[in-house]
């Protein structure tokens, strides 16, 4: 049985991930009680021909009983039960925009006055266990919803194995750094095709702009080193049982060299047996 809990920040878009885990083929269930989780887990373990693929949604509306949740998570990692947890994120400045346009009211807000930003600042510390102990970590701060649901399904559409994903990741530091990232590179050092007129419009997934990245004896030499580093790595990921590795290759608009380098990274890892996947950010933008 495949079992995810989604939990995360009020506003973040975990809305949106259970639509698109619906999508996929998932039996969904939203703002289910922290305390009838274990419950229900079990409930699903007993009836596996039926509940194959479950996911529950759980954060800070189930109130105080929501501490009890990582004593219980914790129980069942002891145990070995499988299970895996999905963390939806958000910065600050974008969920109080989300929060003025939608006019929603935060879950926290009377606690704090009616504050926005005093509620996200604390619903982010109540939720820190759940962060730390989480799988998988989805950054909605850049994304649009449509992103956001291709995103779920790149994880979640295929059954979830052992095998570690690697996920490969190109941004633009413009829009801001990836905060999903594990591994983070900034390539921006490197000659930029942006000031090539004739490539400026094109994008790292052409090859006119991949010569230009890969011509350079500098940026060969760095791939060859970051060859090396993720080889020595990985192995350690994978010991310690993370179930997805991040790497993001930043450049300043996300369009050419990270997009390049992080298909040439992606290649080579794919080349070695891993499961990988690609994705750009900020390509489109």
């Amino acid at each position: 049985m495949e079992f995810i809990i989604v939990t995360g920040l009020s506003g973040a878009g975990k809305s949106l991930v259970v639509d698109a885990l619906e999508d996929s083929g998932y039996y969904c269930v939203d703002n289910m009680p922290p305390v009838m989780i274990l419950r229900f887990y079990r409930i699903c373990m007993k009836s596996q021909e039926e509940f194959d693929k479950v996911a529950v949604v759980t954060d800070i509306r189930g109130g105080e009983p929501f501490r009890t949740l990582i004593t219980d998570l914790e129980v069942l990692k002891v145990q070995k039960s499988p299970f895996k947890v999905l963390f939806i994120d958000c910065s600050k400045h974008v969920l109080l925009n989300r929060f003025k346009e939608t006019r929603r009211k935060h879950p926290l807000a009377d606690e704090h006055e009616g504050s926005v930003e005093e509620a996200i600042e604390a619903e982010r510390k109540l939720l820190e266990p759940a962060y730390k102990m989480s799988d998988y970590l989805i950054d909605t701060t850049a994304l649009s919803p449509t992103q956001l649901k291709e995103r779920v399904k790149d994880m979640f559409g295929d059954n979830v194995s052992e095998q570690m994903v690697v996920r490969v990741m190109s941004f633009g530091f413009k829009y801001g750094p990836n905060k999903e990232a594990d591994l983070m590179f900034d390539v921006r050092c490197f000659p930029n095709p942006y000031y090539v007129p004739e490539l400026r419009s094109h994008t790292g997934l052409e090859a006119c702009v991949r010569d230009y990245v890969m011509k350079d004896e500098v940026t060969r030499g760095f791939i060859a080193k970051l060859y090396d580093m993720v080889d020595y790595l990985l192995p350690l990921y994978k010991k310690e049982g993370k179930s997805e590795l991040v790497v993001a290759i930043g450049c300043t608009g996300g369009r050419h060299r990270s997009v390049t380098i992080a298909e040439n990274l992606g290649a080579y890892l794919a080349s070695n047996g891993n499961k990988v996947i690609i994705s750009h950010r900020d390509m489109k933008k």
